[in-house]
């Protein structure tokens, strides 16, 4: 891609698009950058470092689709403000008008897609569905099942504290090197939880 022979080329979204949008083309390569978060997100280090490169070459950047970029009309609106030369290969022709049009429609898509998939998920909870995948009641179940096992593996050392608080409790298995699941210190809260996992 190129403001006269010079170019930059960062890939956000298909490789294949900008590829073909630079063929043939009087413009040489400056660099490549793969960004693999998502445009609805800001905050993106590939994206600045493209952006830096072309401001320090004068460089265009090129991008798949426009909607890789950002599908917000404030983020867009500023790119422009900083003086980014860019065009999206899905719309090249596109002037500074359209593209903050298509970035508006882009915007709202992504809400009312965001609304319908909370509405979706509110439904289904209240018809029973349980959410997160077929297996996460198993893996949910595994775990609680074996954090009962350790409790128990610890119930006498449990019992023998169990007129201690729940603060001095830990700081006494902290002493005695009773070990926890994740090999971090005891606190007042892991002791609690233990001590629920008993009753």
């Amino acid at each position: 891609m190129a403001s006269g022979e010079r170019g930059l080329c960062p890939e956000m979204g298909s490789g294949r698009a900008v590829a073909d949008y630079l063929n043939g083309g009087r413009w040489k390569l400056i660099a490549e950058f793969t960004e693999v978060e998502s445009g609805k997100r800001n905050d993106r280090s590939e994206l600045e470092r493209a952006l830096a490169a072309c401001k320090k070459h004068k460089a265009k950047l090129v991008i798949a689709k426009l909607d890789r970029l950002s599908r917000n009309v404030h983020f867009i609106s500023g790119l422009m403000e900083r003086k980014i030369d860019f065009v999206a290969c899905d719309m090249p022709s596109a002037n500074a008008f359209m593209i903050n049009i298509y970035a508006a429609v882009a915007q709202e898509e992504r809400r009312m897609i965001s609304e319908r998939t909370k509405v979706g998920l509110r439904a289904a909870r209240e018809r029973g569905v349980v959410l997160g995948g077929p297996k996460l009641a198993l893996i949910n179940k595994i775990s609680q099942e074996a954090a009962v096992s350790r409790a128990q593996a610890i119930a006498p050392v449990l019992k023998e504290l169990a007129g201690l608080s729940a603060h001095a409790a830990a700081a006494e298995l902290n002493a005695r090197k009773v070990p926890t699941p994740t090999g971090a210190p005891w606190s007042a809260k892991t002791v609690i939880r233990a001590r629920a996992r008993l009753q």
